[in-house]
């Protein structure tokens, strides 16, 4: 397994977006799905969105219309982009892949706070 890491959480008002980016210093093609979980205070650890080796995508109802989630293997870059974020988005956001090996990664977190 290679290290995940964040990046680009922070404070934002309501309304306004930010961009989450993971990498990778392996191949994204390592991993046959790639995702973002986020997980609040005294909650679980929820999947906000997730990306195939292939490209296709899914989403938290929650966020569905608001965020949205690609991948750039030149990069080796997984990115989250949020808009129209919500007091309801604060959390530690967490890059999630899983290899094809099935063994599963996770970054160290990033905490979004969404506040006036």
């Amino acid at each position: 397994q290679v290290p995940l890491v964040e990046s680009g959480g922070g404070l934002v008002q309501p309304g306004g977006s930010l961009r989450l980016s993971c990498t990778t210093s392996g191949s994204i093609f390592n991993y046959y799905v790639m995702g973002w979980y986020r997980q609040a205070p005294g909650k679980q650890r929820d999947l906000v969105a997730t990306i195939t080796n292939a490209g296709s995508t899914s989403y938290a109802d929650s966020v569905k219309g608001r965020f949205t989630i690609s991948r750039d293997n030149a990069k080796k870059m997984v990115n989250l982009q949020m808009n129209s974020l919500k007091p309801e988005d604060t959390a530690v956001y967490f890059c999630y892949a899983r290899s094809w090996s099935m063994l599963d990664s996770w970054g160290q977190g990033t905490q979004i706070t969404v506040s006036s």
